[in-house]
């Protein structure tokens, strides 16, 4: 009995032992099934996407002209930028050079051309599938498109014919037009018809016109640090432009160079002479203050008319007669008063009541710095950003009778002062605004709230980023002349937001209209009663505020401002003609000494504004309000300086100062919008310029200043950061 049963057991071994080996088996053949399915279905996918991609050719494809008919364009056309009066500002866009050929261009242009943007020219055939791939894992690993995959080739072929737009068919049309180039042309004649028309910033098409606006010479000159640098420009000409960013452009220069020395183009010992004296820039090409408004145009004309295919001719609002009393003025303060004075630069801004820019200067001198302080420098405004929390206080039901008590306060941690620590105690809020006062500034910010202030900013035309916090009532939050003057364009006009604009029209070189500056509707963002209350109380700051050197004959209001250690000086003004910025300071943000915004800045205001308004019949700010009889006090002289913003340079994150001891608390927690406080009669009512070294023990109204903060659930973390 026993042997059956070893006999079975070895039975039932075997047959275990063969469905092992066969289950090995089928094992393998279903791993090598599922591989053989993938491929298969890779396969028929293929096919499919190249069915797909094929079909989305023809389609593209047979919208282009035929074949036969395409040939080369004519070399990019001029753009002629006229002022309003016809006159010419200046000629840019394509022709700023002749068209050179490769043998009378420097060596060294190809070859960093090409050792940065293709280096497989020569070897592709119009198309780079290496550089593509490259291009999709470069961009997949950065998480954003920060490198193109297209060859010299397809963008001469962009630049040739299409249009900038980001769309499939422009890419399909794209690369069927470079392989149309690689079978029509040589190498070395698309290389050339590239570098005759690519845009290398400034104005300024091709590599004759690079070289000669960039260095002054021809590009057969070019040393091998300067056509490092002009290659460099090819992928963001506007933002490398050395005219705007000389940093940037010498570190992508840097990129260039090694580059050409990781394809053998040059040595090592030209690497190094190269990154020891980087390319040196002329100090001019271009001069003039007009081409700081030439530059804007040049900005904007891609999204208002695309490509440029043909010569144009660009008709602006500007004012060159104006344009050049503008820079006169700003010129002839700086060299009289700079060195003494401690400031180098300088900026304004004139807009008439419809938003059309009649004058900007950008700087001092545009040969030696093109960068735009108009329209790209933000600054901190001071006192100069004062009117916004008017109107919100003006809209939350205060006048400019309203009264409040001038005297220190605590805001949170932080503790605004009035400039050279002068308090006045009651004052109308008219007085306030003409003598300039933080204190009052604060405690109206504070009643309506950071976030009020804001609002109405942005409502009128300010478009930087502001922060809603307690010290938004003195200026702290950056902004840039054009856009804070555009801002005041609603009290000249009586409360309407105008669209601020350079160009009026557009036409062809045969007089077709391309483009005209459309008529519309403008919103109106104050109501006519406050435009006439702020008019009210911004007269005063001329007639006898901080600027009463900006005073000329005709009727204008304005504001000035100052910031700390007088690192900005700002007015700006209106008449119920034009509305004018002025700014000065310095690029390094280093202090001006004793400059406010009621000297050199009213001045070039008036230099400006006799001209502007020379022939032109007078007119009285729009809105009218008048305080009530008992309620008219004399008016006081005030000091050019009481608009200085006694707050450390706040650029990006607030820090404010500790507070004094002995101070009284204000924060928005604790304070609740207080009744308008009867001023009294005139014939009993003390005189408002006595005491001007108020202390705390003068009375206070409740609610305003003094006494215990009555919280209602806020931190003080909240009251500083604006939080309401």
């Amino acid at each position: 009995m026993v042997a059956p049963r070893r006999q079975r057991a070895s039975t039932r071994g075997r047959s275990s032992a063969r469905r092992r080996k066969r289950g090995r088996r089928g094992g393998g053949r279903g791993l090598f099934s599922f591989f053989g399915r993938l491929a298969y279905w890779c396969f028929v996918l293929g096919i499919w996407g190249g069915i797909a991609v094929a079909g989305v050719v023809v389609y593209y494809g047979a919208q282009m002209p035929s074949a036969t008919s395409w040939s080369i364009p004519d070399r990019p056309p001029n753009v002629k930028i006229l002022d309003v009066n016809g006159k010419l500002i200046a000629n840019r866009g394509m022709t700023g050079g002749e068209s050179v050929s490769l043998q009378q261009m420097s060596p060294y242009i190809p070859e960093a051309v090409i050792a940065i943007e293709d280096r497989r020219f020569y070897s592709h055939f119009g198309i780079d599938p290496l550089g593509l791939a490259r291009a999709m894992v470069s961009n997949l690993l950065d998480g954003r498109i920060s490198e193109g995959g297209s060859t010299l080739t397809q963008q001469l072929a962009k630049n040739l014919f299409l249009t900038p737009d980001r769309t499939i068919k422009r890419k399909v049309q794209e690369v069927l037009l470079a392989l149309w180039l690689e079978h029509k042309f040589t190498k070395n004649q698309i290389l050339e018809m590239y570098l005759n028309r690519v845009y290398f910033g400034s104005g300024a098409y091709g590599v004759e016109a690079a070289s000669r606006r960039y260095f002054g010479k021809s590009a057969h000159d070019v040393t091998l640090p300067e056509a490092a640098l002009l290659a460099g420009l090819v992928k963001a000409p506007s933002r490398l432009s050395p005219a705007r960013d000389p940093k940037a452009a010498e570190k992508r220069s840097q990129l260039v160079l090694a580059a050409m020395r990781e394809q053998g183009m040059i040595g090592e010992k030209q690497l190094t002479s190269a990154m020891k004296a980087p390319a040196t820039r002329v100090a001019s090409y271009w001069s003039g203050s007009e081409n700081y408004v030439a530059d804007e145009v040049m900005g904007e004309l891609p999204d208002l008319i695309g490509e440029v295919r043909s010569d144009i001719v660009v008709e602006t609002t500007v004012d060159l007669d104006l344009q050049s009393v503008a820079e006169n003025s700003i010129h002839r303060l700086i060299q009289e008063d700079g060195k003494k004075l401690r400031v180098s630069q300088g900026a304004l801004v004139s807009i008439d009541n419809t938003g059309a820019v009649r004058a900007m200067v950008g700087g001092y001198d545009y040969a030696n710095s093109q960068f735009d302080r108009a329209s790209e420098a933000r600054r901190q405004p001071g006192s100069a950003f004062k009117p916004f929390v008017y109107v919100a206080a003006m809209e939350a039901g205060r006048t400019p009778d309203s009264v409040r008590n001038d005297a220190p306060v605590r805001i949170g941690k932080w503790t605004p002062e009035n400039y050279g620590g002068k308090y006045y105690g009651r004052v109308t809020l008219t007085e306030a605004l003409s003598r300039s006062l933080n204190s009052v500034a604060a405690q109206l910010a504070m009643e309506v709230g950071p976030k009020a202030v804001v609002e109405v900013a942005h409502r009128l035309g300010v478009e930087s980023d502001l922060t809603a916090n307690a010290s938004i009532a003195l200026g702290t939050s950056e902004v840039t002349p054009l856009e804070l003057t555009a801002a005041y364009v609603p009290f000249a006009n009586g409360g309407y937001k105008p669209t601020v604009h350079f160009i009026r029209r557009i036409v062809s070189a045969s007089g077709k209209v391309l483009y005209a500056f459309p008529k519309k509707a403008e919103p109106r963002v104050i109501r006519p009663e406050i435009v006439g209350m702020m008019n009210s109380m911004m007269k005063e700051t001329i007639l006898h505020g901080t600027a009463r050197r900006a005073a000329f004959g005709w009727p204008a209001a304005g504001k000035t401002g100052t910031s700390q250690d007088s690192r900005d000086a700002w007015f700006v003004g209106y008449t119920s003609n034009l509305t004018t910025g002025v700014w000065f300071g310095n690029d390094d943000d280093s202090p001006m000494k004793g400059v406010t915004g009621g000297s050199l800045p009213a001045m070039a205001w008036k230099d400006f504004m006799v001209a502007a308004h020379e022939g032109v019949p007078v007119r009285d700010l729009p809105g009218s309000w008048h305080p009530a009889p008992n309620e008219v006090a004399a008016p006081v002289a005030v000091s050019e300086d009481e608009d200085q913003t006694p707050l450390p340079p706040m650029r990006s994150n607030l820090q404010p100062p500790a507070p004094a001891a002995g101070r009284a608390a204000v924060g928005s927690a604790a304070i609740s919008p207080p009744a308008d406080i009867p001023l009294p009669s005139a014939r009993t009512r003390r005189p408002l310029d006595a005491d001007r070294t108020a202390s705390v023990s003068r009375p206070v109204p409740p609610a305003d200043v003094g006494g215990p903060a009555r919280r209602r659930g806020l931190s003080i973390m909240d009251v500083i950061l604006g939080r309401d």
